[in-house]
């Protein structure tokens, strides 16, 4: 086991003194069951859900509940998790069962999930100040784009749909694709009078994201 957690502290500006507690956050069920980030993981979740909550009533007093739980979803889910994850190279310092790969792959859930476990100890290390520092430090660019972040478009094309048609769009799977770890899913949407709008996601809820983008690009006057 050789995991620089030094240079880890660097990145997120935090000296532990409970080491254990750090490694604790970086360990993987498979490589330890009993002592592993999994409880931490659970903890780091609402302390980040808190703390975005609180920065987003901050910077936007007037908006509207709905508006802000849009922008509380697409800062704390897991694909956000996973591009701040990667940005302090999290991978480089999980414990998993195949450390002894030099070329070992670390899934993308992983990395989301080790990164809130990394801030549940943050807070049990140093408190709910420290947490919140090193949160508002690692999501401020995120934070930053949700002042332009609008409705989705999925949410804006069944609105669309439905006021003029009576009618939610039509969706339609046409494959799922690729390794189990990395599939690709394509999916096609359509309204009463449009044709079949194709997009590709690595998810099927992205895929249907996308397509009602495509979708709703080719609308006129919306």
């Amino acid at each position: 086991m050789n995991v620089n957690l030094n240079e880890l502290e660097k990145k997120i500006k935090i000296n532990f003194k409970n080491k254990d507690l750090l490694l604790k956050s970086l360990t993987h069920k498979s490589f330890n069951k009993e002592n592993n980030y999994e409880k931490l993981e659970f903890l780091g979740d609402r302390v980040l859900g808190l703390i975005i909550s609180k920065k987003l009533i901050e910077i936007y007093p007037n908006e509207k509940e709905g508006i802000l739980d849009k922008k509380f979803a697409s800062l704390v889910n897991k694909k956000t998790c996973l591009e701040i994850a990667r940005k302090i190279e999290l991978h480089r310092y999980i414990l998993t069962f195949n450390m002894k790969d030099k070329k070992k792959v670390i899934e993308d859930k992983v990395l989301a999930d080790s990164l809130e476990a990394l801030i549940g100890s943050i807070y049990l290390e140093k408190g709910f100040n420290s947490a919140e520092k090193v949160i508002l430090n690692l999501w401020s660019s995120h934070i930053k784009d949700s002042v332009i972040t609008q409705i989705d478009a999925k949410t804006k094309l069944q609105e669309y749909s439905l006021k003029k048609f009576k009618k939610l769009p039509l969706y339609k799977l046409i494959s799922n694709t690729g390794p189990r770890h990395k599939p690709l899913f394509k999916v096609g949407v359509k309204l009463i009078d449009t044709k079949l709008f194709v997009a590709e996601g690595k998810s099927k809820k992205d895929a249907e994201q996308n397509a009602a983008i495509i979708c709703l690009s080719n609308i006129k006057n919306i």
